[in-house]
C-alpha cells in the first residue's frame, strides 16, 4: 500500500498517495476516523486520479502533535499537505468532519481548489447525534468515550446502515482508532468547542452557511438518507445555498456513502470531474477579452 509519513508543523502526518498524473483529489475523513475510510476509491480511482488521502493529528496513525486541533488548524494542516507534496490545485472530498474542512479550505485558499464534494458535511445545521451532545459533559464524556468493545460497536452502529457490514480490515482500523493512545481527549476537547447539549453551536453554524453561500467553485453534496450522524435535510438545505451546488441522496446508507455504496460514489465523482471540466470551459470564456 502507497502509505507514507510527512512533517506538518512539526507532527508526523500519516497520509495515502496513489502517484499518478490524473486530477488530484485530497480525501479528508470524518472525526475519530482514518485513511482507511477511502480504500474504496482507491481500489478502483487510481487510475483515473491521483488519491491523497491523510490521517488528523490524534487520527489513525498519526501523531497527537502539541495543542488543540480545530477546524482553521485542520484547514491550514490541509493546505500544508498539499504544499508539501507540491500540489497546486485539487478537488476536496470530505466526509463529515472532512467536508467542514474541505469547505474551510476553499474559503482560505480559494486558487487551490477546483471543486468540493461534501459527504454527509458536519456543522451544516444545528442537529446532531444524540451521543454526541451527551460527549459535552464533563464526567458522562468521558465514560462514553472510554476506549472499549462497547465504543466500537456504538461506531458501526451510528455511522452505518444496517445492511453495511465492515469487513476486517475496516474492522481493524475502527478499533485501533477507537483504542489509540491520547486519542480521547482531543477528541473531547474538539467536541465540547464545537457542540453543545442543544447541538452544533449556532456560530459554527452560521459560519459554515456563510461559507456555502461565498463559495466561489462547484459543489456536490453527497448523503445518506439513513444518516444518524446529521440527517441529510442539512446538506439539502446547504445546497440551495450555494451558487453552484447540486446535491445526490443515497437510499440505504448511513453516515459514509463513499464505503456503502461506493460504485456509485466512484461514478458520480467520475461525473463530478466531467462538471468541473464545463464550469472551467465557461470561466475561460467569460475571461477572453470580446
Amino acid at each position: 500500500m502507497d502509505l507514507h509519513n510527512i512533517t506538518l508543523e512539526g507532527i508526523h502526518i500519516r497520509y495515502r498517495d496513489s502517484g499518478g498524473d490524473g486530477p488530484v483529489l485530497l480525501m479528508s475523513s470524518g472525526i475519530g476516523q482514518s485513511l482507511e475510510f477511502w480504500d474504496r476509491q482507491f481500489d478502483t480511482l487510481s487510475g483515473r486520479f491521483r488519491l491523497i488521502a491523510w490521517d488528523y493529528p490524534s487520527h489513525g496513525e498519526s501523531d497527537p502533535g502539541t495543542g488543540a486541533f480545530d477546524l482553521n488548524r485542520l484547514s491550514r494542516l490541509c493546505i500544508a499537505l498539499l504544499d508539501a507534496l507540491d500540489v497546486s490545485r485539487a478537488i476536496l472530498v470530505g466526509n463529515s468532519l472532512g467536508g467542514a474542512v474541505s469547505l474551510r479550505v476553499q474559503a482560505l485558499a480559494p486558487a487551490r481548489v477546483a471543486g468540493l464534494v461534501l459527504v454527509a458535511p458536519a456543522f451544516t445545521g444545528p442537529k446532531v447525534f444524540a451521543p454526541f451532545k451527551l460527549f459535552t459533559l464533563p464526567v458522562l464524556g468521558s465514560l462514553l468515550t472510554k476506549p472499549s468493545e462497547k465504543a466500537v460497536a456504538m461506531q458501526v452502529s451510528g455511522v452505518f446502515h444496517p445492511k453495511f457490514v465492515p469487513d476486517k480490515a475496516l474492522m481493524d482500523a475502527i478499533r485501533r482508532n477507537v483504542f489509540k493512545p491520547g486519542a480521547q481527549q482531543p477528541f473531547l476537547d474538539f467536541m465540547r468547542a464545537t457542540l453543545s447539549l442543544s447541538g452544533v453551536r449556532r456560530a459554527i453554524v452560521a459560519e459554515t452557511r456563510d461559507l456555502f453561500r461565498d463559495c466561489s467553485c462547484p459543489i456536490l453534496l453527497v448523503h445518506g438518507m439513513q444518516d444518524k450522524i446529521i440527517p441529510s435535510d442539512q446538506s439539502q438545505d446547504c445546497a440551495a445555498l450555494a451558487p453552484d451546488a447540486t446535491f445526490e441522496a443515497f437510499d440505504a446508507c448511513g453516515h459514509a456513502p463513499q464505503l456503502e455504496h461506493p460504485d456509485k460514489f466512484n461514478d458520480l465523482l467520475g461525473g463530478f470531474l466531467n462538471r468541473l471540466a464545463g464550469f472551467e470551459a465557461r470561466k475561460s470564456m467569460q475571461s477572453e477579452p470580446a
